[in-house]
């Protein structure tokens, strides 16, 4: 078992317990912390998923109008596109946590370098620093211009 593992299986985070600048980057509170913010969310991603697949099983698309028809069918459509989107989010909440199995959340991909404590709580999923971000995205603009 990897040591981020042992640090979070039984750690309790105190109420209101939000990760700070001047705490231990990845400190096992600070673990723990975006490992519960990532089940959170992979939850909440299903448990809307399954809404919406409940949803659509008790909905009729046909109505007598077929102006009615196609307004339903385009809301199903975008709403089965909004649920693709999510299904590969989750695959990157799987991934972040994965990387908090083997020590590696938190640290950019291409740096090392540890990605800022903010940006992490604000996008759990992130792989890169800002600077390492931009980077990638000056380098498309030039590509595409």
């Amino acid at each position: 078992m990897s040591k981020a593992a042992d640090n979070s299986m039984e750690l309790t985070l105190p109420e209101g317990y939000r990760p700070a600048d001047d705490e231990v980057f990845m400190s096992p509170a600070m673990t723990e912390y975006f490992r519960q913010k990532l089940l959170a969310w992979k939850s909440d991603i299903i448990n809307q998923t399954r809404e919406t697949v409940a949803s659509l099983q008790r909905e009729n698309v046909f109505h007598p109008d077929p102006a009615d028809t196609a307004a339903a069918y385009a809301d199903q459509q975008l709403e089965l596109r909004t649920r693709d989107r999510q299904r590969k989010l989750v695959g990157k909440i799987d991934e972040a946590l994965r990387r908090i199995e083997d020590g590696t959340y938190g640290y950019c991909e291409e740096t090392g370098d540890p990605i800022h404590v903010n940006r992490l709580d604000a996008r759990p999923i992130a792989t890169l620093s800002i600077k390492a971000q931009e980077m990638h995205e000056f380098a498309e603009k030039l590509w595409v211009s």
